[in-house]
């Protein structure tokens, strides 16, 4: 009989006969001490995911428990196992108590989950899934418990810890995770650095704005030195995909990173004390009985999975309800081209009428307006947008005291009675929703303010963008006024440096495998003007083609889009760009991978009701040529929008796609293509 097998039957007795005592810490040291020898090794325990082709394995070695994630393939010689994730650590070490090593194992529970929820803002507008549960609960050397407790599905896994009471101790403050992710040697990374702390722009790093680096080895060391920020896209060779982040983070937890690797390991690294001018602990800390923040996987051996993931909502749950009921749509936005000169009421009355003439729902005004335009003046403008059936979405900063901002309007959003007379204010006249920025940092405190900001946003009606901040961690099911976050190298950086219009289509081609994937992404694109600045006639010059310029209007998703196009745009670019910027949609009921490699090209579709939109990136110095399947519009008319055959030239034509589904792109260097269709 195997050790292990003794070690549950012993602990079990104990449990049943004296677990009152063992809870209590009264229990004979001798009983334990060899449940402690026996138990130290676990058999490793295989779980599935429904579809039967995804497994996770979770075991325990010398009293520190881990986990495998990989897939089943199917070949010639029969079913092989694919390791995505080798041997992981698990767990975590508090001031109460040490959770990562002398574990042994208390018990398991498998069971089932029906996941079903609607979700308008996200990738998918309705899941309907099943998932496989497992958690295993753990006692460490002073007989304390931890539960892990992981979610399987068709390629993805996620895990939390949750703590029960620990006798009469009714919180815990966590100093550190053991949670690692050990990949293959041959696995090379799609990363973002997490950068210093307090500095940049008015000290108001890290904000999740720095450059990624495509196929990079594993042991290349981050450029700051304190490892990524999530998501990380993960290539394991052959073998396929990884895709690491976390969700389900609110005001109970910090928000988390990726350190450097060590022998393909990365671990869970908390917030830099530095960050945020040093206000608010490093460490978490939350009641008990509570959980951490979820971690999430997703492998497969083809992209699409990667595409198409809802892991991230998948596992979360409504923070609150809301008796709002908030409307999606289509933005114009000076300051992308225009800047901080444009913040004035005649200028803004010029993007209000665009808005107007696209038939777009909002207009956003950027920092400054309380001092240019001021409150009183404001409420004039906000009647006039609203005779022209357009509505505003006004800028503030984060705060006045972790950062060196000037910016206006500060010091309102950080305090709960200025922020709130403020919304009152906003709710009043009429405005939609505000745009916060400036946070710097992912502290526990700092999500506090993320959350305290939407809870009273949605008291007031408003719906909220956040910039300069962290990734979106599952808050588009958690928060219902929710409608996007920076946290990207966006295309507002164009008008700064030639680097970043000769980077945009790189940049361009990593996102829906990356940051988009997993959270909507304020990204402020489709820019019409060849040139960036206000008269279209100096500055950095744009590389990308204006179809391609088109297809980021599709392969970029978030609720609210608030374009970079300009008034000019109204005349100066072929009236069939007008028109596609006018009917494009921004809320889609699904998505779908067609092809493409992060960094090199991309095409993928979408669709809002019957209509499907399908675009078509090429960062590529060369002209790449694809033939294309395309099932769901099998023999459908199409509108087909290219770059012609001078590979610059902006076209539409009607076509059709193949009876079989097929249809071949010609994308040229920073190109791109969309197709269109109604399906009847």
């Amino acid at each position: 009989m195997k050790k292990n097998f003794l070690a549950a039957i012993l602990l079990a007795g104990m449990m049943s006969a004296g677990g009152a005592a063992w809870a209590a810490g009264e229990a004979d040291a001798a009983p334990w001490a060899a449940v402690m020898a026996a138990a130290a090794q676990q058999d490793e325990k295989t779980v599935t995911s429904p579809d039967g082709m995804t497994f996770l394995k979770v075991g325990l070695k010398d009293g520190r428990a881990y986990y495998k994630v990989g897939y089943y393939a199917d070949g010639k010689e029969g079913r092989k196992e694919v390791t995505m994730l080798e041997e992981s650590p698990l767990g975590l070490v508090a001031n109460i108590g040490d959770f990562s090593r002398d574990l042994v194992w208390v018990k398991e529970q498998t069971g089932t989950r029906d996941i079903r929820y609607d979700l308008e803002r996200s990738k998918a507008s309705r899941v309907d899934k099943k998932a496989n549960t497992f958690t295993v609960r753990l006692a460490n050397a002073k007989k304390q418990e931890m539960e892990v407790e992981f979610v399987v599905e068709d390629h993805n896994v996620a895990f939390r810890y949750f703590l029960p009471k620990q006798g009469g101790t009714g919180s815990v403050r966590v100093m550190n995770e053991t949670t690692g992710f050990r990949f293959p040697g041959k696995t090379t990374t799609f990363l973002t650095p997490q950068s210093d702390a307090m500095i940049g722009w008015k000290r108001t790093k890290p904000s999740y704005e720095e450059e990624y680096k495509a196929d990079a080895p594993m042991d290349t060391p981050s450029q700051y030195g304190h490892g990524y920020t999530f998501p990380g896209l993960f290539h394991v060779g052959e073998d396929g995909w990884v895709l690491v982040s976390e969700t389900g983070v609110d005001s109970r937890y910090c928000a988390s990173r990726l350190s450097d690797a060590q022998d393909g390991l990365y671990t869970v690294a908390f917030p830099m004390p530095e960050e945020n001018n040093g206000n608010g602990t490093s460490e978490p800390a939350f009641a008990l009985p509570g959980h951490t923040p979820w971690r999430t996987i997703t492998v497969s051996q083809d992209l699409a999975p990667i595409v198409e993931t809802t892991v991230i909502w998948d596992v979360v749950e409504p923070r609150f309800t809301t008796e709002h009921k908030y409307k999606y749509g289509r933005g114009t936005w000076s300051w992308i081209l225009w800047q901080d000169n444009s913040i004035n009421y005649d200028d803004q009355v010029r993007y209000i009428d665009m808005a107007s003439a696209m038939g777009y729902e909002y207009t956003l005004i950027d920092n400054w307006w309380d001092n240019n335009i001021g409150h009183k003046r404001m409420e004039e403008l906000i009647r006039y947008a609203r005779s022209k059936g357009v509505e505003l979405f006004l800028w503030y900063s984060s705060s006045g005291y972790w950062n060196d901002i000037e910016q206006s309007p500060i010091n309102i959003m950080d305090n709960p009675i200025a922020r709130k007379r403020e919304m009152r204010w906003l709710q009043q006249q009429g405005v939609k929703g505000i745009k916060v920025d400036f946070f710097g940092g992912d502290k526990q405190e700092t999500m506090r303010l993320y959350e305290a900001i939407l809870s009273d946003a949605d008291d007031h009606g408003l719906m909220v963008i956040f910039h300069g901040c962290t990734l979106p961690r599952g808050w588009e099911r958690m928060y219902p006024n929710y409608v996007g976050s920076e946290a990207v190298l966006a295309s507002e950086n164009m008008i700064f440096n030639q680097h970043f219009c000769d980077n945009e289509a790189f940049n361009a081609t990593l996102h829906p495998f990356i940051r988009n994937t997993v959270g909507c992404m304020e990204f402020g694109g489709t820019f019409l003007n060849k040139r960036m600045n206000r008269g279209n006639d100096g500055g950095p010059t744009r590389v990308t083609t204006d179809i391609f310029q088109l297809a980021t209007a599709v392969a970029f998703q978030n609720p609210i889009q608030n374009f970079a196009l300009a008034p000019n745009n109204l005349t100066d670019v072929p009236a069939f760009e007008i028109d596609f910027m006018k009917e494009i949609p921004t809320v889609w009921d699904e998505v779908k991978f067609i092809d493409g490699y992060p960094g090199r090209y991309v095409v993928l579709a979408r669709r809002h009701g019957q209509d499907w939109y399908v675009a078509a990136l090429n960062a590529g110095k060369e002209t790449l040529k694809l033939t294309v399947d395309l099932p769901m519009l099998a023999g459908s008319p199409v509108a087909y929008y290219h770059d012609g055959k001078d590979g610059k030239t902006p076209q539409v034509e009607e076509t059709k796609v193949g009876k079989k589904g097929q249809f071949k792109f010609t994308l040229p260097s920073c190109g791109g293509a969309v197709l269109k269709t109604k399906n009847q």
